[in-house]
């Protein structure tokens, strides 16, 4: 009876090892090959994403390369299964100066294009964007004192639209820039945030372009979103409205 005993113990012991195995197998296939999650750590990209929001990135909406698999292991060259980006996408990409680090921006610029900064105002192909004010955004700063700052919406020359902040209105320090013309196979990158946003407008920049290799995948929804300046207990904190929703 002992034995018979030990031996069950044994088999459900290697019965959970093998449903554990499997069970990390799946989610490292899920994550490589179809939905990766995110967190947002910085302003950037405000108001359309909040420092503290998780979102899921599809990865099989661009293809594939290297930079798709854990650690960017080089098992594929270039990129296989490619698809480009549409311009207003949200896009999660390597850094090309330093691939250990997920950026998330919006897309732009596409391959051909000319892209430029005027006081403010957006221009592509030497037509200036479409944008509309509307009410403010109060945003909080670091002492938790808000402040209202200009909003805007913007229409990209695709019909995409979304929304902008100019919090130093359109004399902030990447409101004026030379053209920018985009290499094949590379994107101009910005953040919504436009007057708090370390992209492909800055002088000097960690990157100009973002080659399509460097793409990781295409910003979908929200699956968390918390106040990440209050505790972690504070359920207060959360932000249900936000949960689940698209990014756009």
């Amino acid at each position: 009876m002992e034995k018979l005993v030990q031996k069950k113990k044994t088999g459900g012991i290697l019965d959970t090892l093998k449903t554990v195995f499997w069970a990390i197998v799946i989610a490292l296939l899920v994550r490589t090959f179809a939905f990766e999650p995110f967190n947002i750590p910085s302003g950037s990209m405000i108001p359309t994403l909040l420092v503290g929001d998780y979102l899921f990135v599809s990865k099989f909406s661009y293809g594939y390369s290297k930079h798709s698999l854990p650690f960017s292991v080089p098992l594929i060259p270039g990129r296989i299964m490619s698809s480009e980006p549409e311009r207003g996408d949200v896009v999660v990409f390597k850094l090309p100066a330093d691939p250990s680090q997920d950026y998330i921006k919006r897309v732009i610029g596409l391959p051909g294009d000319t892209v430029q900064v005027t006081d403010g105002r957006l221009l592509i192909n030497g037509e200036t964007v479409e944008r509309d004010r509307i009410e403010d955004y109060i945003l909080t700063d670091g002492s938790g004192q808000a402040i209202a700052v200009p909003q805007y919406i913007e229409t990209l020359p695709n019909g995409k639209v979304h929304r902008i902040l100019e919090i130093f209105g359109d004399q902030g320090p990447s409101d004026n820039t030379e053209p920018f013309t985009v290499p094949e196979g590379h994107f101009f990158m910005m953040g919504d945030n436009r007057d708090n946003s370390a992209d492909s407008r800055a002088f000097p920049s960690r990157f100009r372009f973002v080659p399509i290799e460097n793409l990781v995948g295409r910003a979908e929804f929200l699956f968390y979103s918390k106040d990440s300046s209050q505790p972690i207990y504070d359920l207060g904190s959360i932000r249900f409205d936000r949960l689940f929703q698209g990014v756009n």
